[in-house]
């Protein structure tokens, strides 16, 4: 099985965006965005995800990558 693999420093880099700015925008705190970042999480709640698509401008699809090689994080 494959999994899911967040791209969430590509779209940040385009965005030209700090993870602390975007922690500050979203409302989250740097260690749970830089987890998110650095694919070290299992889930993202929907509400934190729309926060971060509307800082960034951009979709989930933008962020959320399908890795069909990949192992499943336990």
């Amino acid at each position: 099985m494959g999994r899911i693999v967040l791209e969430l420093d590509v779209m940040m880099a385009r965005r030209h965006m700090s993870l602390n700015e975007l922690a500050d925008k979203v409302g989250i705190s740097n260690v749970n965005l830089s987890k998110i970042k650095n694919n070290k999480v299992n889930a993202v709640r929907f509400g934190t995800l729309a926060g971060i698509c509307d800082a960034l401008e951009c979709e989930p699809g933008d962020i959320l990558k399908y890795d069909p090689n990949g192992e499943a994080q336990e």
